[in-house]
């Protein structure tokens, strides 16, 4: 009988726990998995926006993505994709770690310090974007102005394909350099003094510190910063859409704005589906990748 009670009573606690996670469970299958499946789903057929009725045509668009028109423009929006999250992911981990090992000190003016550069992060971007807008004009430009106090020609920095993304890069790096800053900010002031004062007593400079030390016990804050760097880089539209609508001649053509102007511009639903799912596999599969590399050189305080 009492086997039977303790069954009963697991049973009845593994209800209550599927009872609690029910809402979050029916929440994602709505909103997230099901939206996911259609998808897939979509880039099988010919829907775009005009037409209410919509056929089956199996790998057609595919082959448009792999063998046809798109593969070129696929190419190069993945390349200006990559380029960017590489700048954003460096911008995020060494610029936040630089300024995390410089601004670590406890004082009110390093206080104000690590306020002001991490305020950007809870700036509207695109409030931002229309600032950097001004700021980048090459007509009436700030940034222009003081080149030109000191004699320098006026560069068309968002009209300009060799200046375009790299003006977009100079508003992703003034918002996110603070958020890389305090991670690391938080993770250094987590690491035992201890660690450092034995290292000191060996002889060893800061520099041997913090590369035997800070950096080996930073590595899964750097982990984390780069997967949600990563990620959050790979999605970027807003600035895009603000400040070079994926232009000039698609410099700045990233693959959120691509599969946007895709589905809402050009109203093909469907090739926007099948570039959206691509994207998707590939993102699954270099997260994953990440994930399984970094299990050999992540290091963890014991």
């Amino acid at each position: 009988m009492t086997g039977r009670r303790g069954a009963s009573h697991r049973k009845r606690e593994k209800a209550k726990d599927f009872l609690c996670v029910a809402p979050a469970l029916a929440f994602f299958a709505v909103f997230v998995y099901y939206p996911l499946v259609d998808l897939f789903r979509i880039g099988f057929t010919n829907w775009n926006l005009i037409r209410d009725d919509y056929k089956y045509v199996g790998l057609k668009n595919y082959k448009w993505l792999f063998k046809g028109s798109g593969f070129d423009t696929w190419l190069a929006s993945l390349k200006v994709t990559f380029s960017y999250t590489f700048w954003e992911i460096v911008i995020t981990l060494a610029g936040g770690m630089l300024l995390a090992a410089l601004f670590n000190r406890e004082s009110k003016a390093f206080s104000a310090m690590r306020s002001i550069v991490f305020m950007p992060k809870y700036i509207a971007i695109s409030t931002s974007a229309i600032v950097f807008m001004w700021i980048l004009n090459d007509q009436y430009g700030f940034l222009n102005f003081v080149m030109g106090i000191f004699g320098k020609e006026p560069v068309a920095w968002l009209n300009s394909e060799r200046t375009a993304l790299t003006s977009v890069l100079i508003l992703t790096g003034w918002r996110v350099v603070g958020y890389g800053m305090m991670i690391y900010l938080s993770a250094m002031k987590g690491i035992s003094k201890d660690y450092y004062e034995a290292a000191e007593l060996d002889g060893a400079n800061a520099f041997l510190r913090f590369r035997h030390i800070t950096l080996p016990l930073l590595s899964p804050t750097t982990l984390f910063l780069f997967v949600t760097t990563f990620i959050a880089s790979m999605k970027v539209f807003q600035s895009i859409d603000v400040m070079t609508s994926g232009g000039p001649y698609e410099s700045t053509n990233v693959m959120v704005y691509w599969i946007y102007d895709l589905a809402f511009v050009q109203f093909r639903v469907d090739r926007a589906a099948v570039v959206a799912s691509v994207f998707f596999v590939i993102l699954l599969a270099f997260t994953a990748a990440t994930m399984k590399i970094s299990n050999k050189s992540v290091h963890y305080e014991s």
